[in-house]
């Protein structure tokens, strides 16, 4: 009779899952998840038009659920790098708390409830937005851009900032220049809030073989970039209150936010070593959180404040 191995039978066995539901919302990447879902309503708010609240929902739902969707593709792809990175070492796939296969599943089956679920009871161009957001995110900028070019945040900063666009076109069946101007804002706050967290992560991007800014060009010519970005977000921030799409409480609190940023980009600019070249980039990084936040905010407010007026007058 022969022995049986058991060192082999465990071998074999199928890996039991160690996943709980924190370790699949965390590959969600709930903080990111936030800042879409705010910017879409945000898209959503402000487009004309009567859009029932059950399909408004039904809308956000699918927006931030696509949204997590990419992000645990990106996790399913990254997971490399992530183990590499002192900053995402701690995710669920490094840690083992999540197999490849098991991340793969779970991201291409919110993908596709989410695309569906928005074509069948909203509409398809807001559908096929969604999912063209979901596919640039995962494959143009995490599986091409990401590792082959320092340009990989400027271009892939399209899919963030494709959440409004998406939102609104929920709402309308259509595009217009409001949504795009969201795009645009969105589009150029993304190479300045990112460079300034590669500058003081330089190390851990190096030591994963991510070809950021800082890695290629390195920290001098990061801090130009990040001030001439700077001074475009201004710009286009403020563009939509002359040209009559936004108003004046817009504009000045725009041109006050950005002004404040610029101020902490010539900080970053400035200061090239040391302590105050750290706490530089810190700075600028938490304040250009808060700014998008704060921008988008104000739109929020103004579009409230407009609905309550016209409810009473």
């Amino acid at each position: 009779m022969s022995v049986i191995d058991t060192n082999q039978i465990d071998l074999a066995a199928p890996r039991i899952s160690e996943a709980g539901v924190a370790d699949y919302v965390a590959l969600l990447k709930p903080r990111v998840m936030s800042l879409v879902v705010f910017t879409a309503l945000v898209g959503m708010l402000l487009a004309p038009g009567d859009f029932h609240p059950v399909l408004a929902v039904t809308a956000m739902l699918c927006i931030a659920v696509g949204g997590g969707a990419a992000g645990a593709l990106n996790m399913w792809y990254e997971n490399d790098i992530d183990a590499l990175m002192t900053r995402t070492a701690n995710r669920p796939i490094p840690r083992g708390r999540v197999t490849r296969p098991e991340a793969l599943t779970f991201g291409m089956t919110l993908s596709f409830f989410s695309v569906v679920t928005l074509g069948v009871l909203v509409n398809w161009i807001a559908a096929a937005l969604l999912a063209f957001t979901i596919f640039f995110y995962v494959v143009i900028y995490t599986m091409w851009l990401k590792r082959s070019t320092a340009q990989n945040i400027v271009i892939g900063g399209a899919a963030g900032a494709l959440p409004p666009v998406v939102a609104w076109a929920a709402v309308t069946g259509s595009l217009a220049v409001e949504p795009l101007l969201l795009f645009a804002i969105i589009f150029f706050w993304t190479p300045p809030h990112f460079w300034a967290l590669a500058l003081f992560r330089n190390d851990d991007y190096a030591r994963a073989g991510v070809p950021m800014l800082p890695v290629v060009a390195g920290p001098d010519h990061t801090r130009l970039q990040i001030l001439l970005y700077t001074v475009v977000l201004v710009a286009v921030a403020a563009a939509p209150w002359p040209l009559g799409y936004f108003d004046a409480v817009y504009g000045i609190a725009s041109l006050a936010l950005g002004g404040w940023m610029l101020v902490l980009a010539i900080r970053v600019y400035r200061h090239r070593s040391g302590s105050a070249a750290l706490r530089a980039t810190r700075n600028l990084f938490k304040f250009s959180i808060l700014y998008l936040f704060a921008l988008f905010s104000i739109l929020l407010i103004e579009v409230v404040a407009k609905a309550v007026w016209q409810l009473f007058a």
